[in-house]
């Protein structure tokens, strides 16, 4: 009940209330805070599952683009390991059609050696023929002058 009072010369409005009224105002207080703090709860909570699910989007986010980089740095570590053994094949054929070049070299200054040593030879049984012939263009004018005398 609201009751009019003086208190200090004036009149101010007083609730009255009996035990049982404060009882109820009591329940009333502590089931609207109990409802404050269901709502707060609620509140914290719908919260609290957003930010989770932000987080596992970032997290996603990231890891998808760390993957990407991953994936293009794999790639790239694959093509070089092609790029390695097709340089390795090509460098054992350049060693070996060089190896080859170098015996076919080798044997091309045998042969020139050879044809040296022919040319001399020849040279020589050239020479020694001149020598012989001359010896005897000697003995043969030396045999035509004694029967002449």
């Amino acid at each position: 009940e609201l009751e009019l009072k003086r208190v200090d010369g004036k009149v101010v409005p007083c609730l009255c209330v009996s035990r049982s009224g404060w009882s109820r105002i009591i329940r009333r207080i502590a089931t609207e805070h109990q409802a404050k703090q269901n709502e707060r709860k609620e509140l914290q909570e719908r919260r609290r599952r957003e930010a989770i699910a932000a987080a596992t989007c970032l997290t996603e986010a990231l890891v998808d683009h760390l993957n990407v980089g991953v994936a293009q740095a794999y790639v790239n570590q694959r093509k070089l390991d092609h790029e390695v053994k097709t340089l390795q094949v090509q460098a054992s054929q350049f060693a070996k059609q060089t190896s080859q070049w170098i015996s076919m070299v080798e044997s091309f200054n045998q042969a020139l050696k050879e044809i040296g040593d022919v040319e001399n030879w020849a040279r020589s049984i050239e020479m020694d023929m001149r020598t012989i012939a001359t010896a005897l263009e000697y003995v043969h004018k030396g045999q035509l002058q004694a029967a002449s005398s």
